[in-house]
């Protein structure tokens, strides 16, 4: 029962994996320089690597800076991106929840929580240049969600004609 869950979260972990480790390896070829080659075979284990760098990161949080949405903003873009996954249907009677409000309308709502965490958390440090960065992510966030949105709905629309 748990099998396509698991089949379908690996499957899109491994590919995030092999598009972050093209990615790395295109930037440092086109800015000529050393990429992730060093951490294992080829470079392999440098979002290990990085995951474990993140992990062992000193929690540091703002003493002039409001905590609390500067703690919580994370949290929500977190969130707001796993509950996204509620509505995928991993089988025939396989699905984490059953709405009754259009699945794509629900995905896009959930998703579009995303930005307001990093806009939190930018806002929360009391830092002109944290908050510019939180709003440069939230404006790219956004420019990403905009393009597939109105892709899937295109899409939507063919099928249902």
């Amino acid at each position: 029962m748990l099998v396509p869950i698991v089949t379908l979260v690996l499957g899109i972990t491994i590919g995030v994996l092999v598009i972050v480790w093209l990615e790395r390896g295109i930037s440092a070829g086109i800015q000529q320089r050393i990429g992730p080659e060093y951490a294992g075979p080829l470079g392999i284990l440098q979002a290990l690597a990085d995951g474990t760098k993140l992990l062992l990161k000193e929690n540091f949080i703002p003493s002039t800076g409001d905590t609390r949405l500067f703690s919580i903003g994370p949290s929500i873009a977190v969130i707001s991106i796993f509950l996204s996954y509620s509505v995928i249907p991993f089988g025939d009677h396989l699905v984490l929840a059953d709405l009754s409000i259009g699945v794509f309308f629900f995905w896009i709502a959930i998703s579009s929580i995303a930005p307001v965490g990093l806009l939190m958390s930018g806002y929360g440090s009391n830092n002109k240049y944290s908050f510019l960065g939180g709003l440069r992510a939230s404006a790219q966030s956004i420019s990403y969600e905009i393009p597939l949105a109105l892709c899937v709905l295109s899409i939507s629309l063919r099928v249902i004609r």
